[in-house]
């Protein structure tokens, strides 16, 4: 690990990436922190770059660039650690002595030296709340209390920006709009069809749905919203793919369970699928519905939160928490793909990590003045 010193040689930017070298790599924040990193490459922002990674953990496989790293040490990684974080991470923040310091998740310090961006992702357990969320609440409550104290925040969405005023108490003057993006990888892939049906033994034109069986998820609608597409399509089938998670229900009767795949396997699904059936019933972002649009797969989705931003009129959104609804959008794209596939693969190249890395550097450079 090439160290950054510290006083006037510190780094512009300090980019902290220690959420890719745990549970958190495999799930959005992870997501937007590759983006992230290979749009600030990609703009040749990395040479005034330093990333910070734990010490203690291996280090994650990084793109090549010129920008350098830093590291820290935490004794908790669980439930515990945005408490120690609040403490710590100022004592890093004056040895580092970055020009400006990016919080990409909620763990954010209580006290810090030089100017503060936090991206935010979500509120869900405030936005949508719910007794099962009681566990998130006490998990993230200190990040949202200190959310406020942020020189910038860079919403994800404008629900999320929406979200960062009326929960966490933030000045809207100091809250941007930035889009995320998905990953180059989803794209309509060549013989696609083929290589699913070889792997799982599935065949083309299933709904698919992507993600965690989590309550918001509604695994429920998800199965009602597939028995109103099979009377319209008998024989369609359900093809679940990712780490259903601890809230999942105990069986999805009738579904096939892949678990979690790859980017690249991800994007042979989406590609192959008849329809992306998306029955959450909140999202900062909605990830799946821009990554299944890049690869052609049209969306069906509930209408709530970030998802009209994101889907727009190039998929089908019905009223929230109609789950037949869901099901009879989903028949309908399945038996009539060509315009949803082709709006969804325009409106999908509107979003990129370019696009995003431009408008952080502009939050950063206005700090850095």
């Amino acid at each position: 690990m090439k160290p950054t010193k510290p006083g006037k040689s510190g780094p512009a930017v300090l980019l902290d990436m220690r959420p890719v070298q745990g549970p958190s790599a495999q799930r959005g924040v992870g997501t937007y922190a590759a983006g992230l990193l290979g749009g600030l490459i990609a703009e040749g922002f990395d040479s005034r770059l330093t990333l910070l990674l734990d010490a203690d953990l291996p280090e994650p496989d990084l793109p090549p660039g010129s920008y350098r790293l830093a590291g820290s040490r935490r004794r908790y990684h669980g439930q515990l650690s945005a408490y120690e974080e609040a403490v710590a991470l100022g004592a890093d923040l004056q040895r580092i002595q970055p020009g400006v310091y990016h919080a990409i998740d909620l763990r954010l310090p209580g006290r810090s030296p030089c100017p503060l961006v936090v991206t935010l992702h979500d509120l869900i357990p405030w936005a949508w709340g719910g007794p099962r969320m009681r566990g998130e609440r006490l998990r993230y409550w200190l990040g949202k209390r200190l959310l406020k104290r942020a020189n910038a925040v860079l919403a994800v969405s404008r629900a999320t920006a929406a979200d960062a005023e009326r929960f966490a108490a933030v000045d809207p003057k100091r809250i941007s709009v930035v889009y995320e993006a998905a990953d180059p990888t989803f794209q309509p892939g060549p013989a696609a069809a083929g290589r699913v049906t070889e792997r799982w033994g599935v065949e083309p034109g299933y709904l698919l749905f992507v993600g965690a069986l989590d309550a918001r998820k509604d695994p429920a609608g998800l199965l009602r919203a597939w028995s109103v597409a099979k009377a319209a399509l008998p024989g369609l089938q359900l093809v679940l793919a990712g780490v259903p998670g601890r809230q999942a229900p105990p069986s999805m009767p009738g579904a096939t369970i892949l678990g979690p795949v790859d980017k690249v396997d991800l994007a042979d699904l989406y590609t192959a699928a008849g329809c992306l059936v998306f029955p959450s019933r909140y999202e900062g972002f909605g990830l799946p519905c821009l990554e299944a649009m890049a690869c052609g797969c049209p969306v069906a989705a509930y209408s709530n939160s970030s998802l009209p931003e994101v889907v727009d009129d190039a998929g089908e959104l019905v009223e929230d928490g109609d789950a037949e609804a869901l099901g009879r959008a989903a028949a309908e794209l399945c038996a009539h793909p060509d315009r949803a596939r082709k709006a969804g693969l325009e409106r999908a190249r509107a979003f990129s990590w370019r696009k995003t890395a431009r408008q952080t550097i502009s939050v950063y450079e206005a700090l850095l003045r």
